[in-house]
């Protein structure tokens, strides 16, 4: 009869070449994230500037928050962008400007982990899994919008706030912090960048073929790697992740941060958690409170931008770097602590699942739709009557 320690002896060599191919495989999708997110730049530099122009109303500011970050596929980017044009030393964008659109990239950076959702698409189990995993994300940073947009738009409550933590804060030095992680994905990276400017000359082709070729990326790295998390790791797996966040909300919304602040990235984050929940080793609950601090994390990269720059408007790019953190602090400490108030973002992933898993190719009209469709026709209408 073989023992337990036997068994587990045995188990180890067969386990090990699974690990390693489900590490070379999340590699693979991280490297899709990071070129979809690479490619979509190229295509939308001069764009987004262009939107920056048109943000004196805050419903405009906000669209333009969104679409620029469904752009670039990163509300670091975005917000790092906000804090360098209020900071800039001559016509400096207004900070009240700024905040709507500071909130607009809270929506736009869930794109990711949503387009990534829909590469399980073709498995109707595993998008049943996935794609609630990845909306929650979306349906907590809408809630938080309805409720702290217009809170604002009567208080000022996150300007007046943060404007005073900035005078208390006064001069603080600047930090620059590189992830490993990024560096290692812009080396993986760059071979492909490199193959789209020898086969294109026109940055537009360029883009499109990063954006592809990332897209393939994805697709077939979370095929295989579900696969693999499945038929290797799931009871192993399911128990460690429910020791570790099925313990507490808060130890989760921490890990969320702080791997977040490590990867410089909320997108990578929650995009990671799809793949998890696909496979049935996260379920949504668990995966909830870590987008959440995922939010919290990604406001690090805006006061690292905030507190390198300098002039006579340095301190106003502080101040729009900590509404992004005050109004992220906010939407958790309204929404969460109440279990009434927090099942409403969770009620509203299943329930746009269930309605996705009845017509899965319209979904992705859907989501093109709202991430990219009603923000330009926005953008469109406010410049008609403007």
């Amino acid at each position: 009869m073989t023992t337990p320690a036997r068994s587990v002896q045995d188990a180890t060599p067969n386990l090990l070449p699974r690990l390693s191919a489900a590490l070379f495989f999340l590699f693979v999708f991280l490297l899709g994230v990071k070129g979809l997110g690479s490619g979509f730049r190229l295509l939308g530099e001069d764009l987004i500037r262009g939107f920056f122009e048109a943000t004196e109303n805050p419903f405009v500011g906000l669209v333009v928050g969104l679409l620029a970050t469904t752009v670039v596929q990163s509300s670091s980017v975005t917000t790092s962008m906000i804090v360098a044009l209020v900071a800039a030393p001559e016509n400096p964008l207004p900070l009240a400007n700024a905040i709507p659109m500071v909130m607009g990239a809270n929506i736009g950076t869930t794109v990711t982990a949503t387009l990534v959702s829909l590469a399980h698409l073709g498995r109707r189990d595993e998008f049943g899994r996935a794609f609630p995993v990845a909306i929650c994300h979306d349906a907590f940073n809408y809630f938080s919008v309805l409720i702290l947009l217009p809170l604002e738009m009567a208080t000022g409550y996150l300007r007046s706030t943060a404007v005073w933590l900035a005078g208390l804060l006064g001069d603080v030095g600047g930090v620059e912090y590189e992830s490993p992680l990024d560096v290692v994905l812009d080396a993986g990276l760059a071979p492909f960048t490199a193959l789209a400017g020898l086969l294109f000359g026109v940055q537009g082709a360029r883009a499109t073929f990063l954006i592809v070729l990332s897209g393939l990326f994805i697709f077939f790295a979370l095929f295989l790697l579900v696969r693999v998390l499945r038929s290797a790791l799931h009871s192993r797996v399911e128990r460690a992740i429910n020791g570790a966040l099925g313990r507490s909300a808060v130890l989760s919304m921490l890990v969320g941060a702080a791997v977040t602040v490590m990867v410089q990235s909320s997108s990578i984050t929650t995009s990671v958690l799809v793949p998890l929940g696909g496979a049935g080793l996260l379920r949504l609950e668990q995966a909830f409170p870590v987008t959440i601090g995922a939010n919290i994390g990604t406001t690090v990269t805006a006061l690292l931008a905030a507190m390198a720059v300098s002039g006579p408007n340095a301190a106003v790019g502080l101040q729009i770097a900590l509404v992004h953190l005050l109004f992220n602090l906010s939407g958790v400490l309204i929404i969460y602590p109440l279990q009434r108030i927090r099942k409403v973002p969770l009620d509203v992933a299943r329930g746009i699942t269930r309605l996705a898993l009845r017509s899965r190719k319209l979904t992705i009209f859907w989501v093109a739709v709202l991430f990219y469709g009603l923000p330009s026709l926005c953008i469109a209408i406010a410049q008609l009557f403007d």
